[in-house]
């Protein structure tokens, strides 16, 4: 790693909808989801205010399959490395997009499991792909 640089990205947020799971060429798995993470403040009148962000995560191999038991609406801490990437398409036209790549995924507090209602989330539970990105 270059002690000149870092690039670590750590969010607690909702996850917008059930993570999507896809198996690629090579068998290696792949997900991806969305994370809602608020943040508020008080303006200068001092009223409330809210905003919502909402970041692309991309988990691969073991993390990918452990993030399909996770469920739209679900509470997690999600810590990682910011990655753009860019394609063409058939128009000719770039496109780029900033994922989060993770490699720590940890539910937070209680959650729905997709077998079963409110099955309760070990706060333990985490995991990570020792695969090199």
């Amino acid at each position: 790693m270059n002690r000149n640089s870092a690039n670590r990205v750590i969010l607690v947020g909702h996850i917008g909808l059930d993570p999507e799971m896809k198996t690629l060429k090579n068998d290696r798995k792949v997900s991806n989801f969305n994370l809602a993470s608020n943040y508020g403040w008080r303006d200068t009148k001092g009223e409330y205010q809210n905003r919502t962000d909402w970041h692309r995560i991309v988990c691969w191999g073991n993390l990918a399959e452990y993030s399909h038991k996770f469920v739209k609406g679900q509470h997690v801490y999600i810590e990682g490395s910011l990655r753009t990437r860019e394609w063409i398409d058939e128009n000719e036209k770039k496109h780029f997009i900033t994922e989060i790549y993770a490699d720590m995924l940890t539910p937070l507090g209680k959650r729905k499991d997709k077998d079963e209602e409110g099955a309760e989330a070990k706060p333990d539970e985490k995991t990570g792909d020792d695969v090199p990105f």
